[in-house]
């Protein structure tokens, strides 16, 4: 029996439960529901293919070729000998044949051609990954975003419920003759404001929710939780970019390129072959269809390039000098980025210090003006301009909070880091 009532109860209990969302968890679907993601399986495609080519080269090469020509002239003796007949070939010949050649040595450069792909490859991966770091900003931009706003809107809540408490008060004062009725008329202007602002912040929120179900795929109800744990910062020993090994990955790409480089001025060897049947056959002098067939070993070495390939490997140093110093100013912008952001963290740390203090003024201000309306000491134009001077004071204590958090999680995004 207490079985079948927890089975009961528990869809009751799922119905009424609240969606929970994570920074974390967010930064993990939005990768997975990023487009461009297809473009690694796309890219390792496409070098598996160019491999597959490559290892072709080490194949025997087979062609059939069939020729038919006509010549005006063809050789022969035209010296009459005795007793001897001389044949002579026909000016039409005819020949269909199969040649192969079959590579034994290539200098290396189908290895190193093996080498510089996959290099190729996984500069192009670090790059998709670069892309995919930067997706993280816009992630945690969109998710502070509605926690600021939620923090916002709990305190305009509070100090509508305020408001009405105060509108219900002045109404029952009027009616007893204590109170102007031009002291309800402020109250009730005061919370439209409020309302006012109350609907600018769900429009942003509502935004900022389809957004992040945008970049995670998720669906997001308008009503989930969105929970953060806070983060400590630490200056970084080293840094953790996927640009870093971006920059890595380039140079390691141009070390291949050089070692190819170095591989196609190398000596070739190569078995060749042809076998064939037509007329005349390799022996000229024999005017008639015959089969034939030769095969041989062939050398091919290119002694003398006019310096062309010393000239593109100083081409490719050059662009390895390019990219170490861009990685050197990467690395200091770097620095200098997260130079202000320290900055950033100490001020808000500071500032929320104060915002405490400011608070506690500003609600021991306002209630005693509270105090004051009601013995009409003040005026209800006070008394409001109190409460709002309170309620700027609490949502800029609000804020700083959530700006504290994303600025730390923008610090550890800098370095690299995303939990």
């Amino acid at each position: 029996m207490k079985k079948l009532l927890i089975l009961f109860l528990l869809p009751v209990q799922l119905a009424f439960s609240q969606q929970e969302i994570f920074l974390e968890d967010c930064y993990a679907h939005a990768r997975e529901n990023y487009p461009n993601l297809q473009q690694e399986v796309i890219w390792q495609q496409i070098t598996a293919f160019k491999k597959e080519n490559l290892i072709t080269t080490r194949l025997p090469q087979v062609n059939l070729n069939l020729q038919a020509t006509y010549q005006s002239d063809v050789p022969g003796l035209d010296i009459p000998i005795p007793n001897i007949s001389i044949p002579k070939v026909s000016n039409d010949q005819y020949k269909a044949y199969i040649e192969f050649t079959q590579t034994i040595w290539d200098g290396g450069i189908t290895s190193a051609s093996t080498r510089l792909e996959d290099a190729i490859l996984q500069s192009n991966l670090n790059q998709l990954e670069v892309e995919l770091f930067r997706l993280n900003e816009q992630v945690s931009q969109t998710f502070f975003t509605i926690l600021a706003v939620q923090k916002q809107q709990e305190v305009l809540q509070a100090q509508q419920k305020v408001i009405t408490e105060k509108t219900k008060a002045a109404e029952s004062a009027i009616k007893s003759g204590i109170l102007e009725p031009s002291a309800l008329l402020e109250l009730r202007a005061e919370m439209l404001n409020l309302t006012q602002n109350k609907i600018q912040l769900d429009k942003i929120e509502t935004a900022s929710v389809q957004v992040l179900s945008i970049l995670t795929g998720l669906t997001i109800a308008q009503d989930a939780i969105f929970t953060f744990q806070e983060l400590n910062i630490s200056i970084p020993a080293f840094l953790n970019r996927p640009e870093i090994q971006l920059f890595s990955s380039q140079v390691s790409h141009l070390d291949n390129q050089l070692d190819w480089l170095n591989k196609t001025r190398n000596p070739k060897l190569f078995g060749f072959g042809q076998a064939g049947y037509g007329r005349p056959g390799l022996n000229l002098l024999q005017d008639e269809f015959t089969s034939y067939y030769l095969v041989g070993l062939g050398l091919s070495w290119n002694i003398f390039d006019w310096r062309k390939t010393s000239r593109q490997k100083n081409v490719v140093q050059l662009q390895q000098e390019m990219i170490k110093k861009q990685e050197e100013t990467f690395i200091q912008q770097i620095q200098i980025l997260l130079t202000h952001q320290r900055e950033q963290i100490l001020k808000l740390e500071s500032m929320l210090k104060t915002d405490l203090e400011m608070v506690a003024l500003r609600s021991e201000i306002a209630a005693k003006s509270a105090s004051k309306l009601y013995h009409e000491t003040i005026t209800t134009a006070d008394y409001i301009r109190d409460l709002q001077a309170e309620t700027v004071a609490r949502l800029n204590h609000e804020l700083h909070k959530i700006q504290l958090s994303e600025a730390k999680v923008k610090y550890n995004l800098i370095q690299g880091k995303t939990d």
